[in-house]
């Protein structure tokens, strides 16, 4: 049987800016992408620590080093520059794969820089 387990999370990035405009997507520091092991294209689910609101949307990889986080699209309208987000990625798993797999998590500062990996 396939579950869908935890694949990566990035805990706590900080929303730099909102781009209503664009048609859609998350904008990450390629650093964190890496560190995460994300890609770009990937559907990632965001939930919002300042307000509640959650949504699925995919990532583009935005400059390394500059600890941008930006939603984009129709999500501009559930975030605002500075909110503090939770960034997750999922994965099918086989059942006898589970008890040798490790999620990569995240740790970020204020500033979208990491912390700490778990």
């Amino acid at each position: 049987m396939k579950r869908v387990m935890l694949k990566a999370k990035i805990h706590k990035a900080t929303v730099t800016e909102t781009n209503i405009d664009y048609e859609g997507s998350l904008t990450l520091d390629e650093n964190l992408m890496r560190a995460a092991d994300l890609i770009p294209y990937e559907q990632v689910h965001v939930y919002n620590i300042s307000n509640g609101e959650r949504f699925i949307t995919y990532l583009i990889r935005g400059k390394k080093d500059s600890g941008i986080v930006v939603v984009n699209g129709a999500a501009a309208h559930k975030v605002k520059s500075g909110d503090e987000l939770i960034i997750a990625s999922y994965t099918l798993m086989e059942d006898e794969d589970i008890d040798f797999f490790v999620p990569k998590i995240l740790i970020i500062d204020g500033r979208n820089k990491i912390k700490k990996i778990q």
